[in-house]
């Protein structure tokens, strides 16, 4: 992703009621401030600012657009602020709850509810630098995913997809509850009939479909980034690229090494939602939810089980029928 090379907001500004504090995160598509409204409480604002579309210098506060970059300026601006209002809609714990969206300054701002915590990536990389081993707890990970995962399927609900899923999106709570942030990428909604404005991705969290234009997406996509960042838990650095998985996949290296500090069915859950091909991995947040509750292997053994049980009770409705009685009471102890 592009970085962010635009002039903040200057501190103190009054915009539309509320005050600018400072700048707290930045990116190739916007700017995100720490502010307070007129009743002292604290939000954060985000300013859709694509740096690649347009430049805004010190002291000025009206970004320069050039002829040739409106029109995809205005598409992503118009898609910013049906993001805001689908953003909106949705109350969830684990989802940023969006308070209000303006216009102002020839662009479109975002106040979302402020938080005191830090980005999972803060935490993987602070248990990294202090050497701790497993970097994070397998307990850890299965709980503070499925609560990342009771909202995914909130959003995925409301038609929208996230696109961008990685631990620095992920937003841990002081008592470590977990928020689902920065849906800048969500341009793409699961409205087929709508024009697509393809997102920016992140490399090792995205998924090949992302690297494609036209790339099918829908929950799957979002999937591979949780099993990406659940991966990233693991080892403190993102799985490899998949367009790099495409041509010399090295990923089996990786998980093999992760055996004996992890438990197999978590490294299978994980290997599973990682899956290159769309198909091959869960086609909802709910099936992955519930690999991660219950262990694949025990899903694959029930499917057995009921697949062998099928097909006794075939070959003995077929002896059934052609020895009569002492088949059928077989049959009747099969069920």
């Amino acid at each position: 992703m592009a970085a962010q090379n635009n002039a903040p907001l200057p501190d103190g500004l009054e915009i539309a009621g509320y005050r600018i504090v400072k700048k707290i995160a930045s990116g190739g598509f916007s700017i995100v401030y720490l502010a307070y409204d007129e009743d002292g409480n604290a939000v954060a604002i985000k300013e859709y600012l694509p740096s690649s579309l347009a430049l805004r210098q010190p002291g000025e506060l009206v970004p320069t657009i050039s002829p040739e970059n409106l029109p995809v300026f205005r598409i992503g601006l118009k898609c910013f602020f049906e993001e805001g209002r689908a953003l909106a809609r949705i109350a969830h714990p684990n989802v940023v709850s969006v308070t209000n969206f303006f216009r102002a300054n020839e662009t479109v701002y975002m106040v979302m509810g402020y938080e005191s915590g830090r980005s999972l990536q803060d935490h993987i990389l602070r248990r990294r630098d202090k050497g701790d081993k497993p970097l994070v707890s397998e307990r850890f990970i299965r709980k503070m995913f499925s609560q990342v995962m009771n909202g995914l399927r909130e959003v995925h609900t409301n038609k929208l997809l996230h696109l961008d899923l990685k631990p620095a999106n992920i937003y841990l709570r002081v008592d470590g509850t977990p928020i689902l942030l920065d849906f800048g990428a969500a341009r793409q909604t699961l409205k087929a009939d709508l024009p697509k404005l393809y997102p920016m991705y992140t490399p090792g969290f995205a998924a090949p479909e992302l690297y494609v234009k036209n790339g099918n997406l829908g929950p799957w996509t979002d999937i591979y980034s949780i099993g990406a960042s659940m991966f990233a838990c693991m080892v403190g650095a993102p799985p490899q690229p998949a367009d790099q998985r495409k041509l010399n996949d090295k990923m089996d290296g990786h998980f093999n090494k992760l055996e004996g500090v992890y438990s197999s069915d978590l490294i299978k859950v994980i290997r599973w939602s990682l899956m290159l091909d769309p198909l091959e991995r869960p086609q909802s947040v709910f099936a992955l939810q519930k690999a991660l509750r219950e262990p694949i292997s025990d899903q694959q053994g029930d499917a057995k089980l009921q697949q062998v049980t099928r097909k006794l009770k075939t070959l003995f409705s077929n002896l059934g029928r052609k020895t009569g009685n002492t088949a059928t009471t077989i049959q009747e102890h099969t069920r």
